[in-house]
């Protein structure tokens, strides 16, 4: 069981460093058309898209969806080992 929750733990890390390596590319020029931000953008971009449909840019230029969608994902992993511990135990 704890292999499980680690498991999806680290996968939770990775994504969530992927999420903020992709927001901070947005601060510097060109940065998203690298190799990288491109690479970033083809597992990100499909996460984010949804938040950024509901939740408008405050003062038209601060996009806070990306904070939403981290901790939709933080609930999202802790429900997820809430229910593999139900079941388990």
């Amino acid at each position: 069981m704890y292999q499980i929750e680690s498991v999806l733990y680290t996968l939770y890390q990775i994504y969530f460093y992927m999420v903020i390596v992709y927001i901070l590319m947005s601060w510097l020029p060109n940065a998203r058309e690298s190799f990288i931000g491109e690479w970033l953008g083809k597992f990100v971009e499909p996460y984010l898209r949804p938040f950024r449909r509901f939740i408008p840019p405050l003062f038209g230029v601060l996009d806070i969806s990306p904070i939403v969608a981290l901790i939709v994902l933080q609930l999202a992993l802790n429900g997820l080992i809430s229910i593999l511990r139900y079941f388990v135990y």
